[in-house]
């Protein structure tokens, strides 16, 4: 299928290789030209000079933006040029009350699914990524072939369904991040090995994502290097503590997890990993 896709930064550059090493035709667009000459040499992928040329005569527009506002935005200034039947995929993290607005601004001549992403750039890279996605079963129906090259399709309902279930997975790894963090500096103190600690938890009940692929790989040996900026995780908790509220939720928790890391932005940069958040837990530095 020929696709376009929109925003090749950390993640969306090797999903759209990998898109293309699956044989389809991917012509790509980003407001960096630096990131687009990264891999515009690779076979199947074509460079866009302009918004129009990246989505002219695609069958799959995907964005991969920062925000769904930004998303709304390209889209709106490139809508015109999309093919009929066309279907735009979302795979940004976006605020699920924003996609559904979305769709009621496209023609109905382009239809649109949610599909955001989890697992990181080395999932990404080897096409493991967790796509949750929403949006008419049909349309999924249509795409879920190509989408398959980046991952595996987690269909989660209606459209809008993707970009919830993204946030609130989001919070959770959040608050699993947050409390292996505290659990290695109070475990240290006392005399603990930081790495035996990850082992136990890894074999117990107090596994998550953080023990097993973040405490030795990231945070014990101080690389902090998970390709998961400090912003990102702020942002996407904000937006889940909105969806909260928007669903009349009392999240405490949320609330909590959600105060921690835009304090963590506010000390440590927006640009800061986002394991890193055990250098503002820890009382002592």
């Amino acid at each position: 299928m020929r696709i376009g896709f929109i925003g090749i930064g950390k993640m969306g550059a090797p999903m759209a290789l990998r898109l293309a090493g699956a044989g389809h035709p991917v012509t790509v667009f980003d407001s960096s030209q630096e990131a687009v000459s990264a891999i515009a040499g690779t076979e199947g992928i074509t460079a866009a000079p302009t918004l129009e040329d990246a989505v002219r005569g695609a069958e799959i527009i995907v964005t991969m933006l920062p925000n769904g506002a930004i998303v709304r935005s390209v889209v709106e200034a490139c809508m015109a040029a999309m093919a009929d039947g066309a279907v735009l995929v979302d795979m940004s993290t976006s605020y699920p009350l924003e996609t559904t607005a979305l769709r009621d601004a496209l023609p109905e001549r382009i239809a649109l699914v949610d599909a955001p992403v989890s697992g990181g750039v080395w999932r990404a890279e080897i096409g493991t990524l967790t796509l949750i996605t929403g949006g008419e079963e049909a349309v999924v129906d249509r795409i879920e072939p190509a989408l398959s090259a980046m991952g595996t399709v987690v269909r989660t309902g209606t459209l809008g369904s993707g970009h919830a279930m993204k946030l609130l997975n989001n919070y959770l790894s959040a608050s699993g991040l947050a409390a292996a963090s505290e659990a290695v500096l109070i475990g240290r103190k006392f005399g603990l090995d930081p790495d035996v600690m990850a082992d136990v938890f890894n074999v117990s009940t107090g596994m998550n994502n953080a023990t097993k692929v973040k405490l030795k790989q990231h945070i014990n040996n101080g690389a902090f290097a998970t390709g998961f900026t400090m912003g990102l995780m702020s942002k996407d908790l904000t937006l889940a503590r909105k969806l909260s509220e928007d669903m009349d939720v009392g999240a405490k928790g949320l609330s909590a997890m959600q105060e921690l890391f835009a304090e963590a932005v506010d000390n440590l940069g927006e640009n800061s990993d986002h394991s890193e958040i055990i250098k503002l837990l820890d009382r002592s530095t």
